[in-house]
């Protein structure tokens, strides 16, 4: 992923300092000068998060041009007042694979008809991502590699102002904020609406000057802290939504007359230099706002009738630890607890539990991030109104009126090392895994793929334990429940050398196991049960192509790849009649339209 920077050569040996100072300045209490009056404006222009939305990413490379290379006063004051830091590019798979599509089936002649192939892509479009994901949804998962690297650079420079250049529908015009004003997230300061009002009169001088059609405030929600132009209103930027209408191509008929490719990248062009003027000229009540932004952390910590969040895990702590991993990449702390305690008239055991406070500078976005409103003003969403990360992850959570009674770690939750010792497996009978843990499917499949024989009990049962390890604790002999479902490494099974695959294994993904001394069993199934079922190794066959859901193939392709170890053969589903099932152990059928002829 790339960011330039641009400002004025002088400031180019301090950018990591300021960058630095940037990054304190909603952390500290104490004062610094990274928003001071004489400190530079940070303006962010980002483009084309969608990537068949391709002229945002072809303005940026005129606009960082043109303010390198401009000997201008205006541009020079620019370069003197501002560091202005440009993303080309925020989906560069899905911008590749568009270019492709629409250079392959242009001709000499351009076609403009918009039933023409040029204007009407493949199933797999440029919108998304390599996982065929739709990254302008991600701004708050952070599972794909663009969104983290974006959001670890956007919480280091917390920009005054934020951009997001997209395209819509091709009979539309150009659409800048203020969106609908029923559909702003009520955590957005009103004084965030009133300056990009104030900016949005710069747009509107920049067309009204060139004749061109635009509109404001009748489309778009500015709601879901998870896209482009709302996730930094959270944070004291003012986060500006662009939408061009589109050529999809080089160039297609409208009922504004033909739009070709050209005029869509000078609009965004027109849009990126309105908006640094408009900017500088509001620098002192941009950062007038940042500091207020700062200031009212304590008036809403106050306002809210609770202290902050419990979360709650029993059984799967490396999911417990991925959303608290997650948290803590958007700036949001947590602390464990030192001891058992009582939350709400319900024990609460520490080593289960994380605390989330209310009383830091990402209160809005934690507010946001756990938010369970289901009715509102205006009802009518563009598509979400909230994604509640607890639930994403399924973890137990609840608000904690005071948190008085909790005796917390000094210290913000850190992700732990993995310092598993070695599971000594030299008198162990069987290995039990415990498939509760989010990294058992990726360790069994490991296993498996190593030649480690794998038996799943399909009943619970109890048995005498040498010894359990995860990644936190060891604990000596002793009688152990085990569930349907745990995973089991009979020794008498293996080959020579497979102490070391297991251990390799559980280093690479740890999850808690147990080593059992006998098969005979004190309650339940034996070991050596019948009902041990040996695991085999997944054959997966994927469904996708014209019917399938795009998004929802993409996610269980992603899944299945990043999060388990392997990727399925996908084949389009005019394909599957033509394939010999019986050579997948499993065939996956997403949301779509399957027909009963494809089903036969």
């Amino acid at each position: 992923m790339l960011h330039v920077t641009i400002t004025n050569p002088n400031r180019v040996s301090s950018l990591e300092n300021l960058k630095k100072q940037r990054s304190e300045y909603f952390n500290e209490n104490k004062k610094n000068n990274s928003n001071s009056k004489s400190a530079p404006l940070i303006v962010n222009l980002n483009y084309s998060v969608h990537g068949d939305e391709s002229s945002g990413s072809n303005a940026s490379m005129l606009v960082a041009y043109y303010l390198a290379a401009s000997n201008s006063a205006m541009v020079n004051q620019y370069l003197d007042e501002m560091v202005i830091i440009i993303d080309p590019s925020l989906n560069p798979d899905g911008l590749s694979r568009f270019a492709l599509w629409a250079n392959q089936h242009k001709g000499k002649n351009i076609n403009k008809d918009p039933n023409n192939r040029e204007h009407n892509q493949g199933w797999i479009r440029g919108r998304v991502n390599q996982y065929w994901f739709d990254l302008n949804r991600d701004w708050l998962l952070l599972q794909h590699p663009e969104s983290q690297a974006r959001i670890a650079e956007y919480q280091q420079w917390r920009p005054h102002v934020l951009t997001d250049h997209h395209e819509m529908g091709t009979n539309s015009s150009f659409f800048f904020q203020p969106g609908i004003p029923s559909r702003k997230n009520p955590l957005t300061p009103d004084k965030n609406v009133a300056l990009t009002k104030q900016l949005a009169t710069y747009h509107a001088k920049a067309f009204d000057e060139a004749n061109k059609l635009y509109f404001t405030e009748e489309a778009f929600d500015d709601f879901y802290a998870g896209k482009g132009s709302t996730y930094p209103d959270l944070h004291g930027s003012i986060g500006i939504l662009f939408e061009q209408a589109s050529s999809r191509g080089h160039i297609q008929e409208s009922i504004n007359g033909d739009l070709d490719f050209p005029t869509t990248i000078k609009h965004q062009v027109m849009s990126s230099f309105s908006t640094l003027e408009g900017s500088l000229k509001s620098s002192d009540d941009l950062k007038s706002f940042q500091d207020e932004f700062k200031s009212s952390v304590k008036s809403l910590v106050k306002k809210a009738d609770f202290d902050g969040y419990l979360l709650t895990e029993k059984n799967d702590k490396t999911r417990l630890n991925k959303l608290l991993a997650l948290l803590s990449k958007h700036n949001i702390k947590s602390y464990a607890l030192n001891s058992d305690t009582k939350v709400n008239g319900k024990k609460v055991i520490a080593s289960n539990s994380v605390y989330v406070p209310l009383n830091q500078p990402q209160v809005r976005l934690i507010q946001s991030i756990f938010s369970t409103q289901t009715s509102f003003n205006d009802n009518t969403f563009y598509d979400v109104s909230s994604w509640n990360l607890a639930y994403a992850f399924n973890i137990q959570f609840e608000k904690v009126e005071s948190a008085r009674k909790l005796k917390l770690s000094n210290t913000p939750w850190q992700l732990p090392q993995n310092t598993a010792a070695k599971l000594d497996m030299n008198s162990a009978y069987s290995i039990a895994i415990d498939w509760h843990d989010f990294n058992a499917p990726a360790l069994i499949y490991e296993l498996l793929n190593n030649g480690i024989k794998v038996r799943a009990a399909l009943k619970p049962f109890n048995a005498n334990t040498i010894a359990s390890i995860n990644s936190n604790t060891t604990s000596g002999q002793s009688a152990k429940a085990f569930a349907a479902g745990t995973m089991l490494i009979n020794a008498g099974l293996q080959q020579e050398g497979w102490q070391n695959k297991v251990n390799k294994a559980l280093s690479k993904y740890p999850v808690s196991v147990s080593t059992i001394k006998s098969g005979l069993t004190s309650t339940g199934i034996d070991l050596g049960s019948r009902l041990m079922m040996p695991v085999t190794l997944p054959k997966v066959l994927m469904v996708g192509g014209i019917g399938a859901n795009l998004y929802e193939v993409g996610e269980a392709w992603y899944m299945l790849d990043s999060h388990v170890g392997f990727s399925p053969t996908i084949i389009n589903k005019s394909s599957l009649g033509y394939v010999n099932l019986s050579d997948y152990t499993h065939v996956v059928l997403t949301d779509g339209s399957y027909s009963k002829k494809m089903n036969h």
